[in-house]
């Protein structure tokens, strides 16, 4: 157990590999029961009781695991700008969850590959081949499809899963460039803390200034404060925190200890675990719109990840 806590020492793609896997299937799960759950708490309400878990939990598995130290970063300054985009990142993917389908949410959210891509230009100075370029377009027209903003019921809220996805890519970019050498207990450590501050000032600025009866109305989940704490609220922010803590924990480490573009592909796989926990938890299934879009992005973000590994190997090669 303490080398998963600790520090990483070099890469490890097989257990990388694994750590990804447990961590999507825990986060599907997690993002399909929050969208349950949305009528009954608030964005702010929960993020604070899930945030407070985490904290609790981070703490005792520090204590077993190498001690308290685990928990502060070696260099903080990214880590809490992690942590920040994390909870924007989190702020848009959930603000439409009572509205929205879990395809609709999965899909938008995992456009990041593609972002990534955007993102390497100016942040990495890469450059976009046609590889790419052929990727970004495919990924394009499956968010169209998932959008179908040629529908009568299209809602802008459709968008906000998308930017959540533009928010993801730089969290993993973060990740990658500046926080690999971080304990993984630190990064859960740092997001849990400026989520229980996000969260403390949601609450009292909506308390302070309450917003109009319109807006309450129309998007309740970030619009209201703290709700009326109830058992199961509290019951379901704990086992959120169980899972959400999983997800980040294994995440984290699986894209410390290998290349991005091997674990990709294999990323996506939360995709088929949406439509898994959409059917369990809502009896429904993705519309055929939806299905073309996620296999459209699915395979552009796959062309991504094999062209990052074809360009890595040219780049070890002796000239």
């Amino acid at each position: 157990m303490k080398s998963v806590f600790q520090q990483p020492s070099g890469d490890r793609p097989v257990m990388a590999l694994i750590l990804l896997l447990t961590g999507v299937f825990a986060i599907a799960f997690q993002d399909s029961l929050v969208k349950l759950m949305s009528g009954h708490t608030s964005f702010w309400q929960f993020q604070i009781l899930r945030s407070l878990g985490n904290l609790s939990f981070v703490t005792i598995l520090a204590f077993f695991s190498g001690g308290i130290g685990l928990l502060i970063p070696r260099n903080w300054r990214p880590v809490y700008l992690r942590a920040g985009i994390l909870l924007v990142c989190m702020f848009f993917f959930f603000s439409g969850a009572p509205y929205l389908s879990v395809a609709q949410m999965a899909a938008g959210l995992y456009t990041y590959p593609l972002f990534i891509s955007l993102l390497a230009i100016p942040i990495l100075g890469e450059r976009v081949g046609r590889w790419r370029v052929f990727a970004l377009l495919l990924g394009a027209v499956g968010a169209a499809f998932i959008l179908s903003p040629w529908d009568d019921d299209f809602s802008l809220l459709q968008v906000l899963p998308i930017l959540a996805g533009l928010l993801y890519a730089a969290n993993i970019l973060t990740i990658r460039k500046a926080c690999r050498n971080e304990s993984p207990l630190a990064l859960a450590f740092a997001a849990a803390i400026t989520f229980v501050i996000a969260g403390t000032i949601g609450i009292s600025l909506l308390t302070a200034f309450p917003l109009s009866a319109e807006l309450r109305s129309s998007m309740p989940f970030v619009a209201i404060g703290w709700p009326e704490l109830t058992l199961l609220v509290a019951a379901f922010a704990l086992f959120a925190s169980v899972l959400n803590l999983t997800a980040n924990i294994c995440i984290s480490r699986a894209y410390q200890t290998a290349d991005a573009s091997w674990l990709a592909p294999v990323d996506f796989s939360y995709l088929i675990f949406a439509a898994f926990w959409s059917q369990i938890l809502f009896a429904q299934w993705p519309t055929r719109n939806a299905i073309i879009g996620m296999t459209l992005i699915g395979s552009a973000g796959i062309i991504t990840a094999w062209r990052e590994r074809v360009v890595a190997k040219r780049r070890r090669l002796p000239n």
